[in-house]
């Protein structure tokens, strides 16, 4: 979803109170007395859309600590800040990131922009804190067809990002629709095709759609009813007791639950933990309160078709920290053992925003 922070808001047409009888007699009196209408001029592209596969390069200016009152502060809830940057880019359609992925290292990437691109890459250590990134690629999501969604279909908002092996779910959220790359047919250049998803899934309300997904693997789940299970939750889509609707999509169990909303928190990501636990990373918004984002931990053996689902936040921020639109989050462990969590948010394209790249240390 785009933050309210940018106050994008889309303008419709208002019917004229015309009757479905009287359209026809006024077109056929307004060709009798006006010579034909000249055509409009062509849509102007788009500059955040990515057409082609391109190398970009993403300056990186680093974050030495996160708590803007309180420099020397590093312990916030059960996260310890690990390091920083506020990236930029010459490229134009470098921005809206919305998912992230990272290989096992933490170190190669995968993210999604909400105007339907792929970003890929490498982050640059320096010890153990984040000094850049290298190597980054833009790529357009492609459909079926092998064109890009923004071209032929005039999908984007792609919010949410899973991986099952080499295989990668997107979810847009304004049509509520999922994609699966098979990542072996050509990476970026693989082709989506759409999963099916429950009646319910369509039925969301727009622009508070499909906003975070997870894939429980196999072999971390074996045994357990969810493995094999695509998890997809809404952002804002609510039930009948206004807690958040998800979907089980596939595996042994499928069906929708719902996760309990309180504070006035949305859902923007979520990412299972190697120890089986689920963390969704949540945002809210008020003129009065400003940003707030959190990180909820849920017991994955509690998930299930029909339930309500909840669990402790263990991790607070406001705009007193070196926050934004909070859109992503992943985690890996490091040699040492640490359990390393990595956000990243999205800027909706705005003077006013950034795209931050922040990690945590898990202090279980």
């Amino acid at each position: 979803m785009r933050s309210p922070v940018s106050r994008r808001h889309v303008l419709r047409d208002v019917a004229a109170g015309l009757s479905a009888a009287a359209l026809p007699r006024l077109a056929q009196a307004q060709s009798a007395a006006q010579p034909p209408a000249a055509p409009r001029p062509a849509a102007k592209p788009n500059p955040y859309r990515v057409n082609e596969p391109v190398s970009i390069e993403v300056n990186a200016r680093p974050l030495p600590s996160f708590d803007i009152r309180d420099r020397a502060r590093v312990r916030f809830g059960a996260l310890e800040y690990r390091s920083g940057l506020i990236l930029t880019s010459s490229f134009s359609g470098f921005g809206g990131l919305s998912a992230l992925r990272l290989d096992a290292k933490g170190e190669r990437f995968i993210a999604v922009s909400d105007q339907g691109s792929w970003f890929t890459g490498r982050i640059v250590y320096r010890g153990r804190e984040m000094a850049g990134l290298d190597d980054v690629e833009a790529a357009p999501l492609l459909g079926a067809d092998g064109k890009p969604i923004t071209a032929t279909r005039g999908w984007y908002d792609s919010e949410s990002l899973a991986l099952d092996g080499s295989f990668a779910y997107v979810g847009l959220e304004r049509v509520n629709q999922v994609l699966r790359y098979d990542f072996a047919k050509g990476f970026t250049r693989s082709r989506g095709e759409v999963v099916p998803l429950p009646p319910a899934a369509r039925k969301l309300p727009l622009n508070k759609g499909l906003e975070a997904l997870v894939f429980v693997p196999k072999v971390m789940a074996k045994g357990q009813a969810l493995a094999g299970t695509l998890i997809a939750f809404s952002e804002r889509g609510l039930d009948a007791s206004g807690n958040l609707i998800a979907f089980l999509v596939g595996g042994k169990t499928p069906g929708q639950f719902s996760v309990r909303r309180t504070d006035s928190f949305d859902i923007s990501d979520a990412v299972l933990l190697p120890s089986g636990d689920l963390l969704i990373l949540e945002r809210k918004f008020s003129w009065l309160g400003g940003v707030g984002i959190r990180i909820r931990r849920l017991a994955l053996s509690d998930i299930a078709p029909g339930a309500v689902v909840d669990g402790p936040a263990i991790f607070n921020a406001d705009l007193g920290n070196e926050i934004d639109n909070m859109e992503g989050i992943d985690a890996h462990v490091t040699d040492e053992g640490e359990t390393v969590l990595t956000m990243i948010s999205d800027d909706n394209f705005s003077l006013i925003q950034r795209n931050l790249l922040l990690q945590f240390t898990l202090v279980e």
